[in-house]
């Protein structure tokens, strides 16, 4: 950059119209097969290792420094020399540059003569790229601007200063700087695309030094991406040294089409590093995941190496425990702990009927057990509505929690997703005090068995079911507290669903007249629907309102049909059909009821006598008793409306199962709840529920 202080105004202009056509032509070939062989063949690196780091810094400093007072000077400004808030390491530098400051000087000296005696920018590129063979790319290119930004910083030095100091006066004067100053408004155009050139230069740079940087044990250099961007590094480098030429006898719109280009060589560069840290994330995730497989599937002392392994290493491994303050995670060491995984839709009635569970029959000693949530949360998306959300539930849990959602090390989430199949929703995976995965999700047996299924392992599960047949109980749970009370006075219970107002009056003042009629005793609950909280909400105060029968809250209506399509998950997931299972049978057609707009009402007398039908067919049954009520003197009332209800025919009828499609285990094959034929299978796409 010594040209500009030899060089006048007018012999600058001179030999950068006699260089133009010259580089132009360059500018195109130099891209092209046979020049790309020529600044290879330039390149024969020694295997010298060159600290650039510290160097560039300090390229960096001078000429990010340089920029302003350049603006400055243009505008007619004082001499004046900035403080530098300058944090380099000088004993970094200055030991990097020990055994580099012979090469940097002739570097400057190369670009001061050739710029001085109007040389030919590629034959001076050439010529540097030939006096650097011996180092690696990143050292040309770093060692070139460092000679740069000697020169340039140098000549700035005295333009800042010759105003106001008389030694850099008379160098100015000697050196012909004086012209400078007085074109100065003209020369603005060229120092803006001086600048963005400059800044493009730098980009440029401290990308080929970030490539070398890359970790070898991740990512190769012989595979794409990485060899993709060594093949186009030394173009790159070729251009950065060209530009220290050129900057000095070029015109304002030359160093534009200049910056534009090294510009586009940053941008594909950047694109193709983005790609390098693509894929050793990549590495570096499947590495911990296999990490995480191998501690969690290899048996152990205690439970703390898989808890640990959980978090990201640099996160500390601290919980919020149910009283909200900080502890180590060390506090779930040799304890039973359920990992509660969910995204951030978990409902209340969800939490509240968990921590039901978890504050109940839990307290003593053998059905001890602690709760940890896990959050999965896309990162890529997070946003303070999201981070409002994790607080909002961490607030309302009663177990422990993480801090915050990124403290879970993605590698255990790619193992939740692809090895324990979460996806939306909730699942529970049980560890006992060794780490042992007991079940990879102990919420279904929870919600059906509660507590009496702890340990809450997948052999439990089993047991429970082989012993388990389609009862009332297995139905209710112990979601209706009367009903001990009701099964030892032998009355009729009858639940019943759906959200037509209308249809619930008539149906239960219907039934309530047959019981009546028969004298027998009736309890009659109401159980809403699925996926409909609002309107049921607003029936159950109707019901209630209107004393038509028991009407349960929102936290009891949720369990029981999130019962219902657990136990279909379970049986799903373990090979059994609604032709070999009446347990899952029965499950369905509730649920298939459930689908529709209409009512249903399932009747019970004792524990497993029963009789179900939809809302049409019950009401239809109701209204006609007149036709079967003497068979029901003569049978009971459970056998004779069965008997009643197994003679009407449906010229047409219509009902659809709704499973959710988060859940897993959807059935390939269900058959109408009505006439048995198999139904046919469609998709439904819904943003929300009530």
């Amino acid at each position: 950059m010594a040209a500009p202080i030899s060089l006048s105004l007018s012999s600058l202009a001179s030999k950068s119209q006699q260089l133009v056509r010259n580089e132009r032509r360059m500018f195109v070939a130099s891209d092209d097969g046979a020049m790309m062989k020529q600044i290879q063949s330039s390149h024969a690196p020694d295997g010298r290792v060159v600290d650039v780091k510290p160097i560039l810094q300090v390229i960096e400093n001078v000429l990010h420094h340089i920029i302003p007072n350049i603006d400055h000077a243009m505008n007619g400004g004082t001499g004046h020399i900035d403080a530098l808030d300058d944090r380099t390491n000088s004993s970094a530098v200055g030991g990097a540059l020990d055994a580099l400051a012979y090469i940097v000087h002739k570097i400057c000296c190369e670009v001061s003569c050739k710029c001085s005696g109007g040389g030919d920018a590629h034959a001076t590129t050439m010529g540097i790229l030939n006096m650097l063979s011996s180092y690696s790319w990143d050292a040309k290119v770093v060692l070139t601007l460092a000679a740069f930004a000697v020169n340039f910083g140098e000549f700035w030095l005295i333009v800042q200063l010759c105003t106001s100091n008389s030694l850099a006066k008379s160098v100015a004067l000697l050196k012909q700087l004086p012209d400078l100053l007085e074109h100065s408004p003209t020369l603005k155009p060229h120092f803006d695309a001086l600048h963005k050139l400059i800044n493009a230069m730098i980009d440029v740079t401290k990308c080929i030094v970030e490539f070398t940087e890359l970790p070898s044990e991740f990512i190769s250099i012989n595979v794409p991406p990485l060899s993709t961007a060594m093949a186009h590094i030394p173009t790159a480098t070729y251009w950065i040294i060209w530009s220290t030429f050129i900057t000095s006898t070029s015109e304002a719109w030359e160093l534009s089409s200049l910056a534009h280009k090294v510009s586009s060589i940053h941008e594909h560069l950047q694109s193709l590093l983005r790609l390098c840290y693509q894929r050793i994330d990549e590495k570096k995730l499947m590495e911990a995941f296999e990490d995480f497989k191998r501690t969690i599937e290899t048996p152990q002392m205690d439970n703390l190496k898989i808890l640990l392994k959980i978090f990201r290493k640099e996160e500390t491994c601290y919980l919020k425990n149910p009283e909200k303050t900080e502890v180590l995670i060390d506090v779930l060491r040799r304890k039973h702990v359920l990992l509660l995984i969910s995204d951030l839709d978990s409902s209340h009635e969800e939490i509240r009927v968990l921590e039901a569970l978890y504050k109940g029959e839990r307290v003593s000693s053998e059905l001890n057990y602690e709760i940890l949530w896990l959050p999965i949360v896309d990162r890529s998306t997070w946003n303070d509505g999201f981070e409002q959300k994790f607080l909002s539930l961490k607030s309302i849990m009663s177990w422990y929690t993480v801090k915050h959602p990124f403290a879970i090390e993605p590698a255990v989430i790619k193992y939740i997703m692809e090895v324990w199949g979460f996806f939306k929703k909730p699942i529970a995976v049980t560890l006992d005090p060794q780490g042992k995965v007991l079940c990879p999700n102990a919420l279904n047996m929870m919600w059906i068995w509660g507590n009496s299924a702890f340990p809450f392992s997948s052999e439990k599960e089993e047991s429970f079911w082989k012993a388990e047949a389609w009862t009332l109980e297995l139905l209710v749970h112990r979601l209706e507290p009367n009903l001990p009370t009701w099964m030892s006075q032998q009355k009729v219970v009858c639940f019943y669903g759906g959200v037509q107002m209308e249809w619930i009056e008539s149906f239960t003042t219907a039934t309530k007249g047959v019981a009546k009629a028969l004298d027998i005793g009736l309890e009659m609950v109401y159980v809403g629907k699925n996926n409909a909280k609002e309107r049921v909400k607003k029936i159950t105060g109707l019901i209630k309102e209107k004393q038509l029968s028991h009407a349960w809250e929102d936290d009891n209506v949720w369990f029981f049909w999130n019962r219902l399509e657990s136990m279909m998950y379970w049986k799903t997931q373990h090979g059994k059909t609604i032709e070999n299972d009446v347990i899952k049978q029965e499950v369905i057609t509730m649920l298939a009821y459930d689908g529709s707009e209409n009512g249903w009402a399932v009747f019970f007398t004792g524990s497993d006598e029963m009789v179900r039908a939809n809302g049409e067919k019950v009401i239809s049954s109701m209204k006609s008793f007149d036709e079967w009520e003497k068979l029901a003197k003569q049978m009971g009332f459970i056998p004779a409306l069965r008997k009643h209800l197994d003679g009407i025919t449906d010229d047409h009828h219509c009902t659809s199962l709704i499973l959710p499609g988060n859940g897993g285990g959807i059935p390939e094959r269900v058959q109408c709840a009505e006439c048995g034929r198999p139904m046919e299978m469609y998709f439904m796409y819904r943003c929300c529920v009530e």
